[in-house]
């Protein structure tokens, strides 16, 4: 059956011209789903998907290639059923020929389908939900075929979209592509492809879709077999190996950047380096030292070259560091050493063996590959230039805490069993001391001609966004070696853009942003802007374009206080605390009596609780007017509702003025935010249902499912259920949540067209007459009215929600209740009858939220309403 789906593949190509795979070879069965991802460089760059079913590879070009950010759309055009021995294919396809151009496997890997339709059926309704496990791109992803696209004679357009998971990436989902572009089965690069140079690829479907992490527990055929008769030997041989065994340049893996050490056992952590990343590769007796970008830099460390050619043949990654005279690295004694090129007292930190000999360790857990590298590194004998980088296998806050008092940058924490993935990874994570950030320099500022600080900024999404001034750092020397490249770029046109981008005053000259610049600062201004900024020196390692704002810890791991010297809490300055800039007063205030577990839950566990979960709310909230709820003196004190702006409002809340009324709505739109109403007390939030930034268009319905007295909370997990069937059959995609107290909301994200007519009446009525339907279906059971003399045994379907001005608690948000209960959202198998809302509170939900898949796919929910209309008018029409 499967060489009848190739007859397309085959009548395009002239196989006795190409080297692609015709289809003949017996690829091996698998019991898993395989897929890869080739880079193509033909007549336009893209990347080509290919997903294993029914014994071929079905194939889509994405004409820009995957991106990890959920708001990107990639455009992906189904091309013909490719043979499975195509997924071991790398090389060049002559020009003239289908395709012409150079091929690299750029990722493979496992999928699965997901939903309750087989892959088939998926496929053929348009709407195809996956998940992949690859080594560059992981988690759930959907293929959306475009409407009205499927005419005789065109190819199927798709398109591909990341879901909202522990993967995805909100900014910039697109620089994986740059940040990961070698072959996955050979290392190489295109250029090494399209000459004919370096190894071979390894196979991945010849070998019945055993990638090598799997032939590394072989214990046949796998390392563990050669390792058993390298013991039965009872000594360790040199390795001489051929060039093309070894390659050239291996991605580094990179870190994460979190506000506090990972939780848990399982993690190594290691003492932050504050240096250059260098990858040593020894063959033969000569080393080669590259950055993290593949730049050759040997020539700047010939003392540690030559100490590192005295090793065996390897692939070493580490830090060059200078050392200061308590013996901690000293990034402006390295800048220094370079600057003067006296290099030779540098030391080259060690903290992982890639390749030793010919054997590729990067599948190998990271404990393995580094009791190896201290194996390997002892045997060669000891030289002062080569240090092994020794762990710490307790918890990181007191190893945190522990380089805190010794004035180091921080540690790096690494799972003990993961492997060495090249790019950004979650097994890597870094956590600091004290605020430090790269930066781009975009301008600089003189007095009467004489050089006086650097305005720098940041990239963020399309724009170089300006973070402040750093005066301070400038010796007489670093000046003298720092203007001239700071005169090579000047420019006329500020490089500047986004909100707050400074404006031209007298002195101040701008710059192409070209040179990547490292400073030490004392925090973030409430504007976002450096506070205390001193310059460290240039990285001349990095390229601008990497330099981004860090990103806040995720929610699994900023559930927990910043640890520090044992003098001070985290950020404390005259009895305020800095959370995220943001500097809250009386944190040990108690805002509820407890979290259900007998402590007070204050107003700094308000806070941490947004910055945990931040990232995750801001999302259901963002471009919204927001009503908040606020309790100054604690739950048990006044509370009120607030929706304008008062006096004194912080500057990182959004105004947002709307029709008919003069007076500015509060809006919420980053998490800093969250973090400015916790200050003042706000303990519920409350935002519109419309569009973001539409507040005349409805964006959202939600169903309040309000039970009276003696109705016990299974019947409401039912009557969510009978609600989602209904406006299932309407056409609506409906997810759920608790409230927060005794109810539970269904809530169906709406379709908003660029000229959408959609009004609030018209919203407001179709919710109206679903509940009145099923109310009238069963009235013993349900109500729309809000008499209380008639909700006794009754749940009370509340419509009202879907008003212009009417609000509905936000996912995530807490609730002004006892308990401290938050308004979780629920997957739809988690809406059973021994369902409890009281679990979900302040401090239980930021864990609880890292594991659950809960509204993963609400931004692929959305539908049009007016469609829904039309189906519950038919059938009232038939009734």
């Amino acid at each position: 059956m499967a060489h009848d789906k190739l007859t397309s593949y085959k009548a395009k190509r002239d196989f006795k011209k190409t080297q692609e795979p015709s289809g003949h070879e017996s690829v091996k069965p698998s019991n898993r789903r395989r897929f890869v991802i080739q880079k193509h460089d033909a007549t336009r760059l893209h990347y080509d998907l290919r997903l294993e079913l029914d014994g071929v590879f079905k194939s889509w070009a994405v004409t820009r290639g995957p991106s990890l950010d959920p708001h990107d759309k990639r455009l992906a055009v189904e091309v013909e059923d490719h043979p499975l021995d195509y997924g071991d294919f790398e090389g060049t396809i002559p020009q003239g020929q289908y395709g012409g151009g150079t091929v690299m496997l750029w990722d493979r890997g496992y999928w699965e389908p997901e939903g309750k339709k087989s892959p088939e059926q998926a496929l053929a309704k348009g709407d195809f939900k996956f998940t992949l496990q690859g080594t560059r791109l992981h988690g759930s992803f959907v293929l959306v075929r475009m409407a009205n696209d499927r005419e005789r004679g065109k190819r199927t357009n798709w398109l591909l979209i990341k879901h909202r998971d522990q993967f995805a990436v909100e900014t910039n989902g697109a620089a994986i592509l740059e940040e990961s572009d070698t072959s996955v089965a050979s290392g190489r690069t295109m250029e090494a492809i399209a000459a004919g140079k370096g190894r071979k690829p390894k196979p991945f479907m010849l070998q019945g879709g055993k990638l090598e992490a799997d032939a590394i527990w072989d214990s046949r055929t796998g390392l563990a077999a050669e390792e058993r008769e390298a013991d039965d030997r009872g000594k360790k041989k040199r390795s001489t190996v051929a060039a093309t065994d070894l390659p050239d340049f291996i991605e580094p893996q990179l870190c994460e950047t979190l506000a506090r050490p990972p939780l848990g056992s399982g993690w190594l952590h290691e003492i932050k380096f504050d240096g250059y990343r260098i990858q040593t590769r020894v063959l033969e007796g000569e080393a080669t030292l590259k950055t993290r970008k593949g730049l050759d830099w040997t020539a700047k460390y010939p003392a540690i070259a030559r100490a590192a050619g005295n090793l065996p043949d390897a692939i070493i990654d580490g830090e060059i560091c200078a050392l200061d005279d308590n013996g901690a690295p000293d990034f402006a004694a390295l800048q220094a050493a370079l600057s003067d090129g006296k290099t030779d007292a540098l030391v080259y930190f060690a903290f992982d063996l890639l390749f030793e000999g010919g054997k590729d360790l990067r599948a190998l857990p990271l404990s393995d590959r580094k009791a190896r590298l201290e194996k390997f590194l002892s045997d060669a004998g000891e030289d002062a230039r080569l240090r092994f980088v020794e762990h710490f296998e307790t918890g990181g806050e007191a190893v945190l805490r522990s380089a805190c008092r010794m004035s180091l940058e921080g540690i790096v924490s690494k799972r003990a069993d993961a492997p060495y993935v090249s790019g950004r990874t979650e097994t890597w994570a870094k956590s600091k001391c004290r605020a430090g950030h790269e930066v781009v320099i975009g301008a600089y500022a003189t007095t009467s001609g004489k050089f006086r600080s650097l305005l720098v900024g940041v990239n963020h999404g399309d724009d170089f966004v300006y973070v402040g001034r750093v005066g301070t750092g400038y010796g007489a020397g670093k000046v003298k070696d720092l203007l001239p490249k700071l005169k090579a770029l000047e420019t006329s046109k500020s490089p500047f853009t986004g909100i707050g981008a400074p404006k031209k005053d007298a002195g101040v000259l701008w710059l192409k942003p070209e040179l990547v610049a490292e400073i030490e600062f004392a925090g973030w201004t409430s504007d976002g802007l450096v506070r205390q900024a001193a310059f460290k020196g240039l990285r001349e390692d990095k390229p601008a374009t990497e330099v981004e704002a860090e990103k806040a810890a995720s929610p699994a791991k900023t559930e927990v206080q910043q640890p520090v010297a044992p003098t001070s809490k985290p950020g404390r300055r005259g009895g305020k605390i800095d959370i995220m800039g943001v500097l809250i007063s009386n944190p040990d205030k108690p805002l509820w009596p407890d979290a259900n577990d007998s402590r007070p839950v204050t107003k700094e566990d308000l806070a941490r609780y947004h910055e945990a979960v931040g990232s995750w709310l801001i999302e259901h909230i963002r471009g919204r007017p927001c009503s908040i709820i606020r309790a100054p003196d604690g739950i048990g004190g006044e509370q009120f509702f607030q929706r304008h702006a008062m006096p004194g409002t912080s500057n990182l809340l959004e105004l947002v003025t709307v029709f008919g009324d003069k007076k500015p709505y509060l809006q919420i739109d980053r998490v800093e935010g969250l973090i400015a109403v916790a200050q003042i007390g706000a303990v519920e939030l409350h935002p519109w249902n419309c569009a973001p930034q539409q507040p005349e268009v409805p964006g959202r319905l939600v169903f309040d499912l309000d039970p009276g007295p003696d109705v016990p909370f299974s019947r409401v997990v039912e009557a969510a259920k009978e609600m989602r069937e209904r406006l299932d059959d309407l056409g609506l995609v409906s997810f759920c949540k608790t409230t927060g107290g005794k109810g539970l909301h269904v809530v169906t994200p709406l379709t908003v067209a660029k000229r959408s007519k959609l009004t609030w009446p018209e919203a407001k009525g179709f919710a109206h007459d679903v509940c009145l339907q099923m109310a009238r279906d069963n009235s013993e059971l349900y109500l729309t009215k809000m008499a209380k003399n008639q909700r006794q045994g009754r749940i009370f379907l509340d419509y009202l929600r879907n008003d212009r001005m009417a609000t509905a608690v936000a996912p995530l948000s807490p609730r002004a209740r006892p308990g401290a209960t938050v308004s979780m959202p629920l997957t739809w198998a988690q809406v059973k009858t021994d369902l409890d809302p009281t679990r979900f509170t302040i401090r239980t939900v930021p864990t609880l939220l890292v594991k659950s898949t809960a509204w993963k796919d609400y931004g692929d929910g959305h539908r049009p309403l007016e469609a829904a209309i039309k189906r519950l008018t038919k059938s009232k029409t038939a009734a």
